[in-house]
């Protein structure tokens, strides 16, 4: 039987609703005769709640007590969820990241996993049971809950599917996998089918909101596939592996208004690429403070604001 790990973040869990929603994705592949471990943040905009109302109390916030409240909010995620489902007749438990077994080093507010002891996961899921565990947290050698940063609950998935050996670790949130630009802005941009640990490190560098830096690194080190996917819909996602593509460009990312990043791996091979981007800013007329290039990332910065309209020009140019 293959163990599943499924993260869902703050917006795919916002409310009593969308909770139903992940509770059939979550049957679906029980269903199929899988374990499964369930991965949460805190519901919607909670966790900035709580913090604004932390600042609202003193202007001096300790981190070990800032720790304490956040956890609070994956928490109270994991108990809906784990009551939504057992209301299904469906058998679910929610566990606080310490009941979980994830030790981290002493570091509050951003923490980092040292060791997970799975006995009580493991223990859970003999019993068929869907194992719901508070992302974003865990407990230090003096028995206090710290706290991951944000996007840790990213962390928490790909650690505890590298302590189980699972199959498959599945990010899911409100978008559908990794594009070569943000949809948002860049009408063109394309849904990338598969990209490599490396190039996605790049991206998430960048300030690309797609998976956690450390996630990341924990899936290349353990070789977790990892898939980010919608709570919202069935269309296929985008895998994270170790497989390299050469010589393919896969994404752009505009960071603090005047700084641009490309990523794909090969790049500083690629003579043709450097200079079609560097023809493109002097037909522009834009001026550059700085032009570097990596293995797998081109870094510009600009003197002055880049608008949306020349990442656009630069998206048609390069992404084929």
């Amino acid at each position: 039987m293959d163990t599943i790990v499924l993260k869902f973040g703050g917006s795919s869990v916002a409310d009593n609703e969308k909770l139903k929603i992940v509770s059939k994705k979550i049957i679906d592949l029980y269903d199929k005769n899988n374990n499964i471990v369930v991965v949460v943040s805190a519901q919607g905009k909670t966790t900035d709640k709580l913090i604004q109302e932390a600042k609202e109390l003193t202007k001096k916030t300790e981190d070990r007590e800032m720790d304490v409240l956040l956890s609070a909010g994956e928490q109270m995620a994991t108990a809906k969820l784990a009551m939504v489902l057992n209301s299904m007749d469906y058998p679910a438990i929610s566990l606080t990241g310490w009941q979980a077994g994830i030790f981290t080093n002493n570091t509050n507010q951003n923490a980092v996993i040292e060791n997970i002891d799975t006995s009580r996961i493991l223990k859970e899921l003999e019993q068929r049971k869907i194992v719901i565990i508070a992302g974003f947290q865990g407990i230090n050698e003096n028995l206090d809950i710290t706290t991951f940063g944000r996007g840790g609950s990213d962390t928490t998935a790909v650690a505890i599917s590298a302590a189980l050996n699972a199959k498959n670790c599945y990010i899911f949130s409100d978008v559908d996998g990794v594009y070569t630009a943000d949809p948002n802005k860049i009408k063109e941009a394309k849904k990338l089918s598969a990209i490599s640990y490396e190039e996605m490190l790049e991206i998430s560098s960048e300030g690309a909101k797609v998976l956690h830096n450390r996630c990341i690194e924990i899936g290349e080190k353990f070789k977790i596939p990892i898939v980010t996917k919608s709570t919202f819909n069935n269309k296929a996602g985008t895998m994270i592996n170790d497989i390299i593509e050469e010589n393919t460009i896969k994404s752009i990312i505009q960071k603090d208004i005047s700084r641009i990043s490309i990523v794909g791996n090969g790049i500083i091979r690629n003579y043709e690429l450097i200079k079609n981007v560097l023809s493109l800013i002097e037909e522009n007329k834009l001026e550059m403070l700085e032009f570097n290039v990596s293995e797998s990332k081109i870094s510009i910065m600009f003197k002055n604001v880049v608008n949306e309209n020349f990442l656009s020009k630069l998206h048609q140019e390069i992404i084929k």
